[in-house]
């Protein structure tokens, strides 16, 4: 007996599986691992789900709830690609190479920094060891990565690669058999079927 849908036309699996399409960061398989399915076919499983308008929709939809309700959007997230890309090392750096104190740091520097080591330098062997200096090593964005998104996001076409969310999977079917049991499962979905393997 195929399930109930709801408003949104979907079966109450078709409608977790959205949510855990956002939640596991739009990795389909762990998405319909976390829906229940098991085996080695999870990608072709969701690759299914995510061929119903349905599903591409709820998806959709979902998102822009999301984003609303962190109050994200392209501009919020370019902006502070360009905020790391304009950090200045002398905004916590002295002339003579000395850290600024931490609280004189821009807050794009407290936010933005990887990571900040601090080790003591020290001299001399049991009772009579002291320390003389300290070093002190911040790791900060990488900006070529950074420049690379900023490009990306613009799209001026000084990057090549592009990703979309639009439910493909990036694997070859020319075979056959792999797209007729995809279509298989996609039908048994549209169904309200639960797939396990």
């Amino acid at each position: 007996m195929p399930h109930k849908k709801d408003l949104n036309g979907l079966t109450p699996i078709m409608e977790d599986f959205c949510h855990q399409y956002l939640a596991c960061n739009f990795n389909g398989a762990e998405a319909a691992a976390a829906c229940g399915s098991t085996g080695k076919n999870l990608a072709q499983i969701a690759f299914g789900w995510l061929q119903i308008p349905e599903v591409k929709a709820r998806i959709e939809a979902l998102k822009a709830e999301r984003n609303a309700r962190v109050d994200v959007n392209a501009d919020y997230v370019l902006s502070r690609l360009i905020e790391i890309d304009k950090m200045d090392v002398l905004d916590i750096i002295t002339d003579d190479m000395a850290f600024k104190p931490v609280t004189d740091w821009p807050v794009v520097w407290r936010q933005f920094i990887s990571a900040v080591d601090i080790a003591e330098i020290q001299e001399g062997h049991g009772d009579e060891r002291a320390m003389i200096g300290m070093l002190k090593k911040i790791k900060w964005p990488d900006k070529i990565k950074n420049l690379e998104m900023i490009g990306k996001h613009v799209s001026i076409q000084a990057f090549s690669d592009r990703v979309t969310h639009d439910g493909k999977v990036s694997a070859s079917l020319d075979d056959d058999g792999v797209q007729e049991v995809s279509d298989r499962v996609a039908q048994l979905l549209r169904q309200g079927a639960t797939v396990t393997h």
